[in-house]
């Protein structure tokens, strides 16, 4: 893929921003390392990842087309670009300080580099509202429901935005007042005095969080948080083939964010249980199948109980007990349809304990037209398990 944002999401320059979106997404589903068998795939999905947070962030994204990908990335890299207690110094400072030009009063991040491109401050502060935290949780299915792909419910506990005030921590009928910190901008500005001139930086307000306002109370329900507990159901599409320890990611269903910036994510680990017929190694499954002594000494179709139902086998004349045999084609499915793994028969030749007399005659007639000598008292099964 090339190294442009717009290239890696396959989208023009004017593509808005549901558009990136959306191209994420179904690049997301491509190159997803839990599920993508791209040798690249976590590169690759590692670039997609970040074409989208540039391009969704109006300041990112104008300074990206103002600059340029190269010269972004090398800004970004000295530390001016999506914050940083470096700046546009860090390590690459030239003037040798030890936090640079952003470490300067402890700014640095996007102010620094509007201010080199665009002539003014980008707001500073804490880059606006915090987004929600990702969660995580366990999910256990069957071989047969990852063998088939299924849609699953379930509950789980998450912080969620409190519904009786909508996450604004107060309550709707609340008294509100201006700030007198920041005189209702949210922000209050800083100015040092530095060997290289006046440096000013501009924060979020530290007494009313940003908001501009001060309330008379807090709402009942979350105590000012914004967010209670809750248990919610969900339903997730389970991929077929997916294997024991993969994870799905559900967007938005997270933790919620501070009001203005997105809900996390829920991680969701699946667990797929273990199955008494089959063993399970990635795409291919392993069983056992006894047979008969005249089986394996004849040849002989059996049945065998595959994942998806009954198949037949074909024993081939003289095989022997352990000898494993591969049905191409029969075990789990790859993951996003790319066919299937196989089935492998481990064989193994069962030894009657109990005789009949016609049998045990011929079988006795058997061992010695072999030259062997036969115990009546040790009948030839006996012989044979003994030996084995």
């Amino acid at each position: 893929m090339s190294e442009d944002f717009y290239d890696v999401l396959g989208v023009s320059r004017d593509a808005d921003e549901e558009e990136i979106k959306q191209a994420y997404r179904q690049k997301a589903t491509e190159y997803h390392p839990d599920v993508s068998d791209d040798p690249d795939a976590e590169e690759k999905f590692k670039k997609v990842k970040k074409a989208k947070e540039v391009l969704t962030d109006d300041e990112t994204r104008q300074a990206y087309d103002q600059m340029g990908h190269d010269q972004y990335e090398r800004a970004e890299k000295r530390g001016g670009v999506g914050g940083g207690a470096g700046g546009m110094g860090g390590q690459g400072d030239p003037f040798g300080g030890a936090g640079g030009m952003g470490g300067m009063g402890g700014g640095g991040g996007l102010g620094d580099i509007f201010e080199q491109f665009f002539g003014g401050g980008a707001g500073g502060g804490r880059g606006g509202p915090r987004p929600g935290k990702d969660l995580r949780t366990n999910l256990h299915i069957d071989l047969e429901e990852a063998f088939e792909g299924v849609t699953k419910e379930f509950t789980a506990a998450r912080p969620t935005r409190c519904p009786d005030c909508d996450g604004s921590g107060h309550p709707p009928d609340a008294d509100v007042r201006t700030c007198p910190e920041c005189n209702g901008q949210g922000q209050v500005t800083q100015v040092q005095q530095t060997p290289l001139g006046r440096v000013q930086q501009t924060q979020a307000c530290p007494r009313c969080e940003g908001e501009g306002e001060l309330y008379s109370e807090e709402c009942a329900r979350c105590d000012g948080s914004g967010v209670t507990r809750e248990e919610a159901t969900l339903t997730v599409d389970i991929p077929a083939g997916i294997q024991d320890g993969q994870t799905l990611r559900m967007e938005g269903e997270g933790a919620p964010g501070e009001p203005g910036a997105r809900d996390g994510d829920l991680l969701i680990d699946v667990r797929v249980e273990s199955d008494d017929r089959f063993e399970r190694d990635g795409a291919d499954l392993r069983l056992n199948r006894a047979v008969s002594f005249p089986q394996a000494t004849f040849g002989a179709t059996v049945e065998l109980e595959a994942i998806d139902g009954t198949v037949e086998f074909e024993v081939p004349a003289g095989t022997q007990s352990g000898e494993t045999f591969r049905l191409s084609g029969k075990g789990m499915p790859r993951l996003r349809r790319r066919g299937r793994g196989d089935l492998f028969v481990e064989v193994h030749v069962v030894t009657p304990e109990e005789l009949n007399a016609d049998q045990r005659e011929a079988l006795e007639a058997f061992a010695e037209a072999g030259g062997e000598e036969v115990d009546v008292n040790e009948g030839f099964f006996e012989k044979l398990k003994n030996s084995l």
